[in-house]
């Protein structure tokens, strides 16, 4: 029992800092598709050719990239010759209707900002306490995997008041992965009945939202619209926990929007520049006094008073 609190005391804080502030990525994070149409050589095709999935349509002077389809493969931009798609290490991907997963080149008018939040009525019953009930509908356990890692002590899904239930009896909703298989229809349907009234319905991955790499498959049903509503989108094959978490905090209207987090990482790096040109010259002066010498700054009359 000593060795485990031992233990415990030098592993320290291991709970992330987010939402409080960003989280930390991997060097090869794949975040939101950008899109520049303007390096397209005309009639090249390259990119929507390479897609798995077709999520890719490159005709008529315009790119468009569904990112409900798109398994961030990155096979697209290692076949553009000029960089047209790229991906950014932005994971806020989540999206409360279809439509919205798809990005275009041009874009047709001013992206507004994504609107994730559930009606006032519903965030007052679910914004305190949300229960969820999984259900993997013929999942390859990538999705499946991302959603469980939440519940550790990294993200600690719970401090949140989100929690995953057994029965569909106690949940608020139902958090569906795969690609909703012929066996799992009915299973879906059934359980998405079984949750009491207002209820809500989150599709994680590309698989739940559009048969992903199974698409058009004969044996599937090309995602969980086709068997119930959804409240919520989020992309990704499979997505970053983080992907999922923003989703989830947005749809209780609890998560920040890009501007919001561009303005307080701009406002906190400049805290810390300031911070560092009040107090880190003085900071080094004492350092190198430290080490019994003078700053190379220290004026004739310092040295004499020391």
């Amino acid at each position: 029992m000593i060795k485990s609190i031992l233990a415990r005391l030098q592993q320290g804080h291991r709970t992330g800092r987010y939402p409080n502030e960003e989280p930390s990525l991997p060097d090869r994070f794949r975040g939101l598709p950008v899109l520049d149409q303007a390096r397209c050589a005309n009639g090249c095709r390259a990119c929507a050719d390479v897609c798995p999935t077709g999520a890719i349509v490159a005709a008529n002077g315009a790119l468009a990239l569904d990112m409900g389809r798109c398994l961030f493969c990155s096979e697209c931009t290692q076949a553009c010759p000029e960089g047209a798609i790229e991906f950014s290490r932005d994971y806020r991907l989540a999206c409360a209707k279809r439509s919205e997963l798809v990005l275009s080149s041009p874009a047709p008018e001013p992206q507004p900002e994504r609107v994730l939040a559930l009606s006032k009525e519903i965030r007052r019953l679910f914004g305190r306490s949300l229960k969820l009930r999984v259900v993997s509908a013929g999942g390859c356990n990538g999705c499946e995997a991302d959603v469980n890692v939440l519940g550790t002590i990294v993200f600690d899904l719970g401090r949140f008041g989100i929690q995953y239930v057994a029965s569909p009896r106690h949940a608020d909703g139902l958090l569906i992965t795969g690609p909703v298989t012929e066996n799992m229809r009915l299973a879906l349907k059934k359980t998405y009945d079984a949750v009491p009234d207002p209820k809500i319905v989150i599709a994680v991955g590309a698989c739940a939202i559009s048969g992903g790499p199974y698409i058009d498959h004969p044996e599937i049903h090309n995602g969980a619209e086709s068997v119930v509503p959804v409240d919520l989108f989020i992309p990704g094959c499979p997505p970053h926990p983080y992907t999922i978490l923003e989703g989830l905090l947005g749809l209780l209207g609890r998560a920040r929007s890009r501007e919001e987090s561009a303005r307080l990482i701009s406002e906190t790096g400049e805290a810390v520049r300031k911070e560092q040109a009040e107090h880190g010259v003085e900071h080094a002066k004492r350092a190198i006094r430290a080490l019994g010498a003078e700053p190379l700054s220290a004026t004739a009359d310092e040295q004499r008073q020391k």
